[in-house]
């Protein structure tokens, strides 16, 4: 069984004025709850405000037939019923404040496709436990989850390379923040007011200096599968080759597999590896020789 693998390879619209830039109002269902939306310039749109109920919130990839594309500043801030939060895909800006003073705010899943998180995006959620973060965000930004005092774990994922000032301040539940990938930048004060332990992967770089500017303590996160990766310099092609870092435990084997077609996979063992000191780097020479190239790790 592969533990993991790679793939390589009736609405209501409200006219305007003609001078003024139109806003129409959808609503989600037969409880009257409204998203206020404006257009943006190539036909989608951007969420202004929410009117609920439902307080558990699931906002649609769609609104009249537009992509849903962002969430306006303040769009959401102080809806101190709303429970949970679930951010489709296209989702790629969530504006300054947007859910600042939710403070019934449980758990919010970020999708990978945001690239512009706006400050203070989830401060004064006082009783946020879970946030998931989908991997393809690229940065936190300043005081995201400040005094979000119920927060007691957060996973990181390997895309994210910088934490903005104060993004987790005075977050007094934290106790762990899981690293998928290498190290971040971290500006100051980034977790003042706590002291969580910074778990990371095997094979990942730049903790020793992590810790000398954070001050927070570091170990070493331990997975009960092996993981590809896709994080740094060490992914993808070099010297002609395709590689990447395999992480998990140390001196424990796997078996590097491959196929073509993964609608009719047939894996074929490329090599055994022992994860000396848990990871371990693999490059395959052959890469080129396939139209598509598919990776699996497995057990001997």
């Amino acid at each position: 069984m592969k533990a993991t693998f790679l793939a390589l390879s009736g609405f209501l619209l409200l006219a305007a004025p003609p001078a003024v830039q139109a806003q129409f109002y959808y609503s989600t269902n037969a409880d009257g709850s409204i998203y206020t939306c404006s257009p943006n310039a190539g036909g989608s749109v951007t969420i202004d405000a929410y009117s609920g109920p439902p307080w558990a919130v699931t906002i649609p990839a769609s609104i009249n037939g537009l992509p849903v594309t962002g969430i306006a500043a303040q769009a959401f801030t102080y809806s101190t019923n709303l429970g949970s939060v679930t951010i489709p895909n296209g989702v790629i800006n969530i504006g300054y404040e947007a859910f600042l003073g939710c403070t019934n705010l449980g758990s919010v899943t970020i999708p990978g496709s945001i690239t512009n998180w706006g400050d203070y995006a989830f401060s004064y959620c006082f009783s946020l436990t879970n946030a998931t973060m989908g991997n393809g965000v690229t940065s936190i930004g300043r005081e995201a989850f400040e005094q979000c005092f119920n927060l007691t774990s957060v996973t990181i994922p390997g895309s994210v390379t910088s934490i903005g000032y104060g993004a987790f301040v005075n977050c007094f539940g934290l106790t762990s923040v899981c690293f998928q990938g290498n190290a971040p930048t971290v500006a100051s004060e980034a977790f003042y007011g706590e002291n969580p332990t910074a778990y990371y992967l095997p094979g990942t770089i730049g903790w020793s200096v992590f810790s000398t500017n954070t001050g927070l303590q570091t170990a070493v996160w331990w997975l009960p599968n092996p993981v590809i990766l896709t994080c740094g310099p060490s992914f993808g092609v070099q010297n002609n080759r395709f590689g990447f870092i395999i992480s998990w435990a140390t001196n424990i084997s796997v078996v590097v597999e491959a196929c073509a077609n993964l609608a009719s996979p047939v894996w074929t063992p490329l090599t055994n590896v022992t994860l000396t000191s848990g990871s371990v780097y693999f490059s395959d020479p052959q890469w080129t020789n396939y139209p598509g190239r598919y990776y699996g790790l497995g057990f001997p």
